[in-house]
């Protein structure tokens, strides 16, 4: 499988290196969303390198906001007890150099677009890429109207992820084609995230669709919530998105001091990461 990837690592950021690792191995990404600062942003660190041990690919912070629109209940109420606990953009970014420091696990942003507008979109790259960020996505953000963060991120290092989903067009998912780095995110789903018993039909026909405007990997999220599902989107994809199914057991164990470790513990047992 061709991804259209650089092959000179020199100019690959983590992103593009691990996608390029693991074609080479023949393998599909698991990249897991957690919410920044739930229950605790030193908890987060945890989690982070627990998740690395454990097999994960790719790692989602998801920066909490008070309007969550793009979420369902699992990671809006995550956001909410983060964002009481103090979580914030500035506390995340020094919490990823903290980490970079005992790992090299690529890391992306997804936040939604106001707390990045506010703290200064130049400002938001150069800081993260300091602070070792890999990449941001923007539930908020067309791909037409992101020149800014498309400009200040060109030559950084800095891929910026955007989001496919079923309902765009042919014109829209060449845009997305175009624009996106790192990987496309394709939302499996018309509705917000949470996990489903059973994955939309006709989630194939799109892959195949955007597949014939690029050769980017582009991965799946939105409902996965178990290895049957993480199967069914590797056949047809390049990788899974697994959110809610994580947020919802960490909640479920947010007060036990071995919290990583069971977070490690319940990938390896409900998704398969060999």
């Amino acid at each position: 499988m061709d991804y259209g990837l650089k092959e000179d690592i020199n100019f690959m950021n983590r992103i593009e290196k691990k996608f390029l690792e693991l074609r080479k191995k023949r393998k599909r990404a698991f990249i897991t969303y957690i919410t920044a600062g739930y229950p605790s942003l030193k908890m987060t660190e945890d989690i982070v390198l627990a998740l690395e041990s454990a097999g994960v690919d790719i790692v989602e912070l998801g920066v909490p906001f008070s309007d969550p629109m793009a979420d369902g209940l699992t990671i809006q109420k995550s956001s909410e007890k983060a964002l009481e606990r103090g979580a914030n953009l500035t506390g995340i970014l020094k919490r990823v150099k903290s980490i970079r420091s005992k790992s090299d696990i690529p890391i992306v942003l997804m936040s939604y677009l106001n707390p990045v507008y506010h703290y200064g979109m130049d400002k938001f790259v150069k800081d993260a890429v300091s602070c070792g960020v890999d990449g941001v996505i923007f539930p908020d953000l067309p791909p037409d109207e992101a020149e800014d963060i498309v400009r200040y991120s060109n030559n950084m290092k800095f891929s910026v992820i955007f989001l496919a989903s079923p309902t765009s067009t042919v014109e829209r998912l060449k845009i997305i084609a175009k624009r996106s780095q790192g990987f496309i995110y394709y939302v499996s789903l018309t509705g917000v995230t949470g996990a489903r018993k059973v994955l939309p039909a006709d989630i194939a026909a799109h892959i195949k669709k955007i597949k014939e405007f690029t050769a980017k990997p582009v991965c799946v999220g939105f409902g996965v919530s178990n290895a049957v599902q993480q199967r069914e989107i590797n056949s047809i994809a390049d990788g899974v998105i697994v959110g809610s199914a994580v947020v919802d057991f960490i909640r479920k164990n947010e007060t036990r001091k071995d919290l990583g470790q069971r977070v490690g513990g319940f990938i390896k047992r409900r998704f398969d990461l060999t």
